[in-house]
């Protein structure tokens, strides 16, 4: 059963963070083969379970250490079916597989949690194709017929919220809104961001907002965005309306585009202090900012800085 579904404590402005890059953790840092990017996988043997449960143990000792809230994201970004029927789940296999990751949540959760350190469980969505490819446009009606199935497992395996990652199509966004809407689960739309600070094809992320919100009435909770450096989007905020909807920044560790990321080698895990420093500055310039963790090359490391820093802002 859900305790914050129908009241998300970061919604109060406390300061709430995140863990990190969990897929580029476990296979640069860990050791591990993620065939498909699929973190959750790894739960099938003991080896990657005994991991991953380190890797939020970590993260949660952070938010323990410095007394504030932890936004515990599933390992589901490609337990949707697409992903899955490329590993050979069968769908009943891949409910059973978005259960165990929030299980696995659940108890971390209880591990950790106290009254200055609250724990939320989020349940984790993935684009349904490559977010840093061009795919095939759906609708938002077809996107919400996709996604719908994998949300409606997480909702019953009692998850506080949704966090969709990497998202780079408005209609995508508006078709998981709506899906999460349609069960009463608060959702956070999380885009990804180019180099220039705009997504995949060119838009704007303040008209991706905007469109998002008038076509599901200001269904997200709110907006954060992931898979990007701070210094790609640093400028791109300004004081308006859709600029306030953003309260979470997970970013990458490295400055490079996300094509070079992805033809690297070795792991791109930049300076923590330094990415700290560049939080700080942003939470620094925007208030509204209270979610903060970390993407492709962070670990908790990063994380430590991040949380250092923007609670000394």
């Amino acid at each position: 059963m859900s305790q914050y579904r129908n009241q998300l404590p970061q919604m109060s402005g406390d300061i709430f963070i995140t863990d990190g890059g969990t897929e580029t953790d476990l296979i640069y840092s860990r050791g591990f083969e993620l065939p498909c990017f699929a973190s959750y996988h790894l739960l099938n043997n003991a080896a990657g379970y005994a991991a991953i449960k380190d890797y939020y143990h970590k993260h949660a000792a952070i938010a323990n250490k410095y007394g504030v809230g932890f936004i515990l994201d599933s390992l589901t970004y490609r337990a949707s079916s697409d992903w899955a029927e490329e590993l050979g789940y069968t769908p009943d296999g891949l409910a059973e597989m978005n259960h165990k990751a929030i299980d696995l949540l659940r108890e971390v959760g209880r591990e950790f949690e106290s009254e200055e350190c609250k724990m939320v469980l989020s349940g984790c969505l993935g684009p349904r194709e490559d977010a840093y490819m061009p795919n095939g446009l759906m609708s938002a009606d077809e996107a919400e017929q996709y996604h719908i199935e994998q949300i409606t497992t997480l909702g019953e395996a009692g998850v506080d919220m949704i966090t969709a990652l990497t998202l780079n199509e408005v209609d995508e966004a508006i078709g998981i809104t709506r899906a999460a809407k349609s069960l009463n689960i608060p959702v956070v739309i999380s885009f990804s961001l180019e180099t220039d600070g705009t997504l995949l094809n060119g838009g704007r992320l303040k008209d991706a907002i905007k469109q998002v919100d008038k076509a599901t009435d200001n269904g997200p909770a709110y907006y954060m965005i992931n898979c990007a450096h701070p210094t790609h989007f640093d400028f791109i905020f300004d004081d308006e309306d859709w600029a306030r909807r953003i309260r979470g920044i997970r970013a990458n560790a490295s400055c490079k585009s996300h094509a070079e990321l992805n033809n690297s080698e070795t792991l791109e895990d930049g300076d923590p202090v330094e990415l700290g420093g560049q939080y700080a500055e942003l939470a620094n310039r925007f208030k509204q900012l209270n979610v903060f963790g970390g993407c492709c090359g962070t670990d908790h490391r990063h994380v430590e800085e991040i949380c250092k820093s923007v609670i000394g802002r």
